[in-house]
């Protein structure tokens, strides 16, 4: 036993155990499956911050955010989402450092706030994940389509799911190759189109000629006034969504090769670039080199990437085989992001099973630490990509999306607000800050921010569910898909109230568990207070390098 194992056991800290080892690590499970297996490096948390839920949301779904906000509504709804997010990890960063446990911010939920919360966050998130996986094996076929428009989609449905169920055959391990491959394919597909976006805005490609900010002055920096900003946030939290899986991972790094106190604040601070470069930079280029106006943007919707505003813009600056390429990336990342639904989807359910909140069999996990019975269930939601070929298979798609559409937003509130309540218990049972392994530069104030700002988009959204169009009319349809996972979330949180017959709001600061599954530094770990200090503006750098 390590000396810090040691220590945590002397103090009453049940130590985060690996494959070959097993114990609770928190108070709250009754039905225990076995570990799951710690098999992730420190590149592949790097990687799967980065670049891991780059997909149809960045390459294909801007376009439809560009036509209805134009590009200064574009860029602005990305930062604000992507401040949000830079917040919400680092808050998820210092939890899951010191409580590297299984389930992640589920669990912080239940643990640091009140436990239906927790079951309406944690059902909600995991049923955005099984409705993801087929959504992006049709945007997968759909991407064949490019090339080959006589080869019938559920071919490459079954193709690409296939090739997802053989991922799964190497649990983590296999999740997180596959991750660290694909995200650097596609941060050099983000990095080359930056390179070639600034050669066609100057004029070097195509007869275009110089463009500079002439797309921003004509047709307009915003289309639809407010009503066209406030649709930008579904599709940026879409495009965002995966961010959040670092958390997750936490539980699965190698204790044997990887650092988890370097590796996931590592992996945390990395959202700034993947915020800044691969996404902001990036559409920034694009609103500067492709009009918001044209119509083909219109069709920028779902699986369509013979519309992605990447290859239109490639496309129309007369450049011949990239767009080809171009396709190709958008077909890996789709695949990547199908890969991450299994992983997203799998983990929190078997937690949520750990707690009595789902099915007993869903905690069982093989000898090969994998999740089997959630990997099935997510696997068999898979099959729903056949509705591809249904008559009126994409309405029934739409309205199952529709049930998730706002799950991130209530992930990434709550795991603000947990990170807040944390920090409420640790001051109120006398703790120290520098047992904290690793603490947000900002401490609460960045999650308040980043709480906040979580309001703020989902008022925007309900604004714009409501009024997607200036002068438009209020549609229940148009509405409810839109904001159904709202009332999914309440009935979520009801049920749960209902059925545990707890009615507290929020578990007492004092009663908060803190010791178990803790990981916190000995005394003399701690850092230097002098060297710990600084201005506001150090304390922002280092929460970003």
């Amino acid at each position: 036993m390590s000396e810090s194992d040691s220590r945590e056991k002397a103090v009453g800290t049940i130590p985060h155990q690996d494959a070959g080892s097993h114990a609770d690590e928190e108070v709250g499970i009754v039905h225990k499956g076995a570990a799951l297996k710690t098999d992730l490096r420190g590149r592949h948390m790097q990687m799967i911050a980065v670049g891991g839920a780059i997909g149809a949301g960045l390459f294909i779904g801007s376009g439809g955010a560009l036509y209805s906000g134009g590009p200064a509504s574009l860029i602005i709804g990305y930062l604000i989402i992507g401040v949000m997010l830079l917040f919400t990890m680092q808050a998820l960063g210092e939890l899951a450092v010191i409580y590297p446990v299984n389930g992640a911010f589920y669990t912080y939920i239940v643990r640091f706030i009140d436990p239906s919360l927790g079951f309406a966050v944690g059902w909600e998130y995991a049923i955005s994940w099984l409705t993801v996986l087929p959504f992006e094996l049709i945007a997968a076929s759909s991407t064949i389509k490019f090339w080959r428009e006589d080869i019938n989609s559920a071919v490459w449905v079954t193709v690409f799911l296939v090739v997802l169920v053989l991922i799964q055959i190497f649990g983590v391990r296999g999740y997180g190759e596959v991750e660290f491959i694909l995200s650097i394919i596609k941060v050099a597909a983000c990095i080359g189109f930056i390179i070639l976006g600034i050669i066609i805005n100057v004029g070097g490609v195509g007869n275009q000629g110089y463009l500079g900010a002439k797309y921003w002055h004509d047709p307009g920096a915003f289309q639809n006034g407010f009503n066209g900003f406030a649709g930008v946030f579904v599709i940026a939290a879409f495009s965002f969504g995966g961010t959040e899986l670092v958390g997750l991972a936490a539980a699965e790094v190698s204790r044997q090769i990887g650092n988890p106190r370097k590796a996931i604040p590592l992996a945390a601070k990395q959202v700034f670039f993947r915020i800044l470069f691969f996404y902001v930079v990036n559409l920034f280029i694009l609103g500067l080199i492709f009009r918001s106006t044209d119509e083909r943007l219109s069709q920028a919707t779902g699986s369509n990437s013979r519309f992605s505003p990447f290859v239109l813009a490639i496309q129309d600056a007369g450049i011949q085989a990239l767009p080809s390429i171009f396709n190709a990336v958008i077909t890996i990342s789709v695949i990547s992001v199908a890969n991450s639904s299994a992983f997203g989807s799998t983990r929190t359910m078997q937690a949520l099973a750990e707690r009595g909140m789902a099915p007993k069999f869903l905690a069982y996990v093989d000898k090969q630490g994998r999740p089997l019975w959630c990997v099935v269930i997510q696997l068999a939601f898979g099959v729903l990509g056949y509705v591809v070929d249904a008559p009126k298979g994409n309405d029934a798609f739409t309205w199952l999306l529709a049930l998730s559409g706002l799950s991130y937003f209530f992930t990434w509130g709550s795991c603000c607000l947990a990170h807040i309540r944390f920090r409420m218990a640790w001051k109120a049972q006398g703790r120290d800050l520098r047992e904290i392994p690793y603490r947000a530069p900002l401490g609460v104030w960045g999650s308040w921010v980043g709480f906040f700002l979580v309001w703020v988009c989902l008022i925007a959204t309900f604004y714009n569910a409501l009024y997607p169009k200036p002068n438009a009319k209020p549609e229940a349809q148009a509405f409810f898909q839109q904001y159904l996972a709202a009332f999914v979330f309440l009935l979520l949180y009801v049920f749960w109230k209902v059925y545990s017959r707890n009615w507290t709001l929020y578990v007492n600061l004092r009663d908060i568990d803190l010791v178990s599954g803790s990981r916190p530094l000995d005394p003399s770990e701690f850092d230097d207070p002098a060297a710990a200090k600084g201005s506001l503006a150090i304390r922002i750098v280092r929460s970003l390098f």
